[in-house]
């Protein structure tokens, strides 16, 4: 017969108790990235922004002041800053700002009225894509630059084929990109909402149209660019009003620094219109989080 023994108690036969194993201090993960983080948050984001333009500003006054580029070749940022501000006192800066402006308007309104609703069609009905499709995609592959002389025989020299010019850019850009953005809504969100009971105009309203936003969003940036880069073209076609018009009338004289003046509101228009849409998509896609970078 065998007799279980419990094993000793080492702490009765001592006296002791049992210790605890020693604890040392509390260690706290420790982030690779925060040191950085803390030292770019030292400096505010708008002014690391400006550092670039800054440094090219400098460089260019350094070799206008060096020599290196000559008045006739470039105006020096001082000559430019003087010209400008000789535009903006007697008010033809302003002016021809004004009325490109409302060129870019008009043909950004028929552009965008144009390619959302081919987008729709196409993109929410198989026969739309079949009937749409394949003609859009032929012609967006059409330089529309080499439309001019077209636009000018059938429209005349007015502003017609100006706001032509820039509608037809900016309807290529919104179509593709939200034809894209409705053909690339997940098709598990579609049958979460037939599920829910949604009828077909509610899943087009709730579903694909929110889905398809950040396609559209992506396309007003590329529309809006686009719509500078045609505004150039178009106000070279006998244009008498504009800002392309100045840049014109300032090349048959050797006026570098009125054309530098010229291409600088061109960049800060399109830098404000670019801030519009950013500010536009974080109002309709808070909803979507997004990666800022580190």
């Amino acid at each position: 017969m065998t007799v279980d023994h419990a094993p000793p108690d080492i702490s009765a036969n001592t006296g002791t108790s049992v210790l605890a194993p020693p604890t040392g201090p509390e260690l706290e993960p420790v982030d690779p990235l925060a040191s950085r983080r803390g030292r770019s948050r030292s400096v505010p984001r708008w002014l690391r922004r400006t550092v670039g333009p800054l440094a090219l500003l400098v460089l260019w006054q350094v070799l206008s002041a060096t020599g290196v580029l000559s008045p006739d070749t470039l105006a020096s940022p001082g000559t430019v800053a003087r010209a400008g501000a000789d535009l903006v006192a007697d008010g033809t800066l302003p002016s021809a700002m004004g009325i490109s402006l409302q060129r870019v308007a008009v043909g950004l309104l028929i552009g965008g009225v144009a390619g959302i609703g081919l987008a729709l069609l196409s993109g929410l009905s198989r026969l739309g894509e079949d009937l749409i499709d394949a003609t859009v995609q032929m012609l967006r592959t059409v330089p529309w630059v080499g439309l001019i002389p077209l636009f000018i025989i059938w429209l005349g020299i007015g502003e017609a084929p100006k706001v032509a010019l820039i509608a037809l850019g900016v309807t290529f850009h919104l179509y593709l990109n939200v034809y894209a953005g409705i053909r690339g809504v997940d098709a598990q969100l579609v049958e979460a909402g037939q599920a829910l009971g949604l009828g077909r105009w509610g899943l087009v309203r709730h579903v694909v149209l929110p889905g398809a936003l950040p396609g559209a969003m992506t396309g007003l940036r590329y529309s809006l660019a686009t719509a500078w880069l045609a505004l150039v073209f178009g106000e070279s076609i006998n244009a008498d009003a504009g800002i392309g018009f100045l840049m014109n009338q300032a090349r048959e004289f050797f006026r570098t620094d009125v054309i530098v003046v010229c291409l600088v509101v061109y960049a800060l228009l399109g830098l404000l219109a670019d801030a519009l849409v950013r500010t536009l998509e974080r109002l309709l896609l808070q909803w979507r989080p997004t990666f800022t970078g580190q």
